[in-house]
């Protein structure tokens, strides 16, 4: 019989230490793309995982994390008539006019991507597509009104994980050319 001193066998209250001290500590965030990318580049962040809810986009992750849904950030990837990818980067809380966005970029239409021609595009599994770290360089459109907001919520490259930062990054990084294509999703 082994005896409670044994390294196999932990104590009740070493065990409720441990536990109590893990729940102080911020998760764990394996690295991705995103954030390899935003530490190369010298970028300031801060990292904010939440519990991932199949289709409870923006608004379930500024719930739980107790963010204004206005500055979640969702990460679009679409594509233009000639089926040319593009991002596109909009308050949580609107939908991309797709026409106003053509007329601005000089197209004849835009549509958003199928989930898995994203996914190729990108790199990033759809509910955590990050314009950071991107598989294939595309060009990036960004609501004019976000870059007026002090700090934003953006996807870090994974489902359930947010990077919050200043907007402008998005335009110093990425290029991002601002553009006015929201439409508002609050009910009338």
């Amino acid at each position: 019989m082994k005896s409670d001193s044994s390294p196999c066998v932990e104590s009740a209250s070493s065990y409720q230490t441990r536990i109590m001290a893990r729940k102080d500590k911020t998760p764990h965030v394996s690295e991705t793309p995103a954030t390899q990318m935003l530490r190369a580049r010298g970028v300031a962040f801060t990292e904010h995982a939440y519990d991932y809810v199949e289709h409870g986009g923006t608004g379930e992750a500024a719930r739980q994390l107790g963010l204004d849904e206005h500055a979640v950030v969702k990460t679009l990837v679409m594509q233009d008539q000639d089926a040319q990818p593009l991002i596109v980067l909009m308050h949580g809380d609107c939908s991309v006019s797709t026409k106003n966005l053509a007329r601005a970029m000089g197209a004849k239409h835009v549509e958003p991507c199928k989930p898995e021609v994203a996914q190729r595009h990108s790199g990033y599994l759809v509910g955590g597509t990050s314009p950071f770290g991107v598989r294939k360089a595309m060009r990036v459109y960004i609501e004019e009104s976000i870059l007026a907001l002090p700090r934003i919520a953006i996807n870090g490259g994974r489902r359930g994980y947010l990077v919050q930062l200043d907007p402008q990054v998005c335009v110093q990084l990425l290029g991002a050319r601002p553009v006015h294509c929201a439409l508002s999703d609050a009910p009338h």
